[in-house]
């Protein structure tokens, strides 16, 4: 059974940066596309990044331009770093691959 195991979340202060990464373990674990959404309260699950095993990179619209996401594909580990975080980063960040979800970790961006 394949696991996505998510790390890497808590509480920071606005303008510092932050890195999620997230382990996919068990067999069939080797996913074409791995990536991060986030849902905040009431709000639907958006993109935040995404990466194909061949390395093309996918970012959505809310921190395109202050994120980073990166994969190691030996490990099955996908990373993604957010700078310059704002408090309406608040949100669950889920681990995603190739429509499996981890549990979610929370972030939250507050002073």
């Amino acid at each position: 059974q394949v696991q996505l195991v998510e790390s890497g979340g808590g509480l920071v202060q606005p303008g510092e940066s932050l890195t999620l990464s997230c382990s996919a373990n068990g067999s069939g674990s080797n996913f074409a596309n791995m990536g991060w959404f986030r849902q905040a309260p009431g709000k639907q699950r958006l993109l935040v990044a995404m990466i194909t095993r061949n390395g093309d990179t996918f970012y959505g619209n809310s921190t395109k331009g202050r994120s980073h996401i990166s994969r190691d594909t030996g490990t099955n580990t996908v990373r993604v770093r957010i700078d310059n975080l704002k408090v309406e980063d608040t949100a669950i960040y889920f681990c995603y691959g190739d429509s499996r979800w981890g549990q979610g970790i929370q972030v939250t961006v507050s002073s």
